[in-house]
């Protein structure tokens, strides 16, 4: 139980302090080129943005209720795979496309943990 509860917070910890904090350069030119470079529109930038701050902040507290938590997830997962794909469809296959995918891996690992803990 305490190597779970370990596996669990280390890896929603990385997930949480790599969107948390990019929730203040959602306005910066990197960010703004990022997006325009991918071809999105600049809507869809400023909503994925807060989406994904609210959805890293559902799964880092411990009294979120269970299914929304379980959503948080799937939005977070839909998120880096889809980052994937738009990377690969306009870049190309490179290491920077495989990025959210190391993320996603992450993502699974403090999902299946989770779920590990709340059977305890």
């Amino acid at each position: 139980m305490k190597k779970d509860k370990i596996i669990y917070w280390i890896s929603t910890g990385i997930i949480a302090l790599f969107i948390i904090p990019g929730i203040f350069y959602l306005n910066s030119q990197m960010a703004l080129d990022g997006t325009k470079h991918l071809g999105l529109p600049m809507w869809f930038h400023w909503e994925l943005g807060i989406a994904k701050f609210i959805g890293a902040i559902l799964i880092v507290l411990p009294f979120t209720p269970k299914r929304i938590k379980e959503w948080a997830y799937v939005g977070l997962g839909i998120d880096f795979l889809s980052a994937t794909i738009a990377h690969i469809a306009v870049d190309g296959v490179s290491g920077m496309a495989f990025f959210p995918l190391l993320m996603f891996a992450i993502l699974a690992v403090s999902y299946i943990y989770h779920h590990k803990l709340v059977k305890e």
